[in-house]
């Protein structure tokens, strides 16, 4: 995706290459840092490298920790070429965004193609700045990077912990500043960021949750459905429900409105209401026709009700006209008229 801000994008390429040619004195660990990182191709192991190179997998390693290591002193002094201007450009952002992003967001907004080899390369150029700390990805973090002022990486990983240890507490989804209270985070932008960076952690329409919670990570349609409900907080026609969820900040919002219907109809968290109109049953509806809401209704009474009052209580849980209920009453079998307009069940009647 190309930057779409008004300053001239960031070119890695050629600062990465000035860097490699004259901070980096040996041809092997030019290759080596090169692969490692990605700077121009996909990431290498320590293997694969050691395996061109013809060396061992810990030599590898050793090798790209004392390079990077004389990399980072040289850019404290100074001596890198284009660090400055770069570390500048990147702290300008991250203070725009809370003090952390993601490096796929990041690079999203100040270089001029976001690509895998973009990324890389700016991943490679944070490592080499003083003023930043990067976070590697792992099976609980993204890649991303975030002011040195405010969090080293262990200070980062542990108010990240926090804020997931507030969301489990809390048990629902929260907004950015109940999650900064809760926290002990003053700005609540700080907390949004922190959160980013998480894998256990997901976000929609600003709301924060687990990431196994349907309600920030929608997986399939049937969640997507939920979302739509829950978020409208009444009953919906399928229809309304399609266009909503093509409408929404989902990341997969191509489905057919005939696919919906089919899902409405199976999950039992959906109740139909009326004529394609659905509702949550956690709201209190349950499942069954018109009728079998009128014998539920006589049923709790526990006595015969005027046609006015079933009508009533029926339309508290199903959208659907008066004449429906009526004409249900008049041609059940399971409804017996026992006084003027008034009802009970067939078998209760004296």
């Amino acid at each position: 995706m190309a930057n779409s801000g008004t300053t001239t994008p960031l070119q890695t390429q050629p600062i990465v290459n000035e860097i490699l040619t004259t901070a980096i004195e040996r041809e092997r660990e030019r290759e080596i840092v090169t692969r490692r990182y990605g700077l121009f191709d996909r990431k290498e192991t320590l293997e694969q490298i050691g395996e061109l190179l013809g060396i061992t997998r810990e030599r590898v390693r050793q090798l790209e920790k004392s390079v990077m290591t004389r990399l980072r002193v040289s850019a404290e002094q100074g001596e890198v070429p284009h660090i400055q201007e770069v570390q500048q450009r990147l702290v300008a952002e991250l203070e725009d965004t809370g003090g952390a992003t993601r490096i796929n967001e990041l690079a999203g907004r100040i270089v001029a193609e976001n690509n895998r080899d973009e990324q890389s390369r700016l991943t490679f150029l944070a490592y080499l700045c003083p003023e930043l700390t990067v976070i590697n990805d792992d099976n609980d973090f993204y890649q991303g990077v975030a002011l040195k002022s405010l969090y080293d990486e262990k200070q980062l990983k542990k108010t990240v912990s926090k804020l997931i240890d507030v969301i489990k507490t809390n048990g629902d989804i929260m907004d950015a500043k109940a999650m900064a209270d809760k926290a002990g985070i003053k700005d609540p932008r700080q907390a949004q960021a922190l959160a980013t960076l998480s894998k256990r952690l997901a976000t929609l329409n600003g709301m924060w949750g687990l990431v196994k919670w349907p309600m920030v990570n929608p997986k399939n349609i049937r969640d997507k459905i939920y979302v739509i409900l829950h978020q409208r907080g009444k009953h919906m026609h399928f229809n309304e429900i399609a266009d909503a969820i093509k409408k929404s900040e989902f990341r997969r919002k191509d489905v057919t409105t005939q696919a919906i219907h089919n899902e409405l109809i199976k999950d039992p968290r959906f109740v139909l209401i009326g004529r394609g109109i659905y509702a949550l049953k956690e709201w209190g509806y349950e499942r069954g026709t018109v009728a079998d809401i009128i014998t539920q209704v006589l049923k709790e009474a526990g006595e015969p009700l005027h046609r006015d009052e079933i009508v009533k209580r029926v339309l508290k849980t199903r959208y659907v006209k008066e004449t429906t209920v009526l004409l249900n009453l008049q041609g059940k079998s399971q409804f017996k008229r026992v006084a003027k307009a008034t009802y009970t069940l067939a078998d209760e009647a004296i």
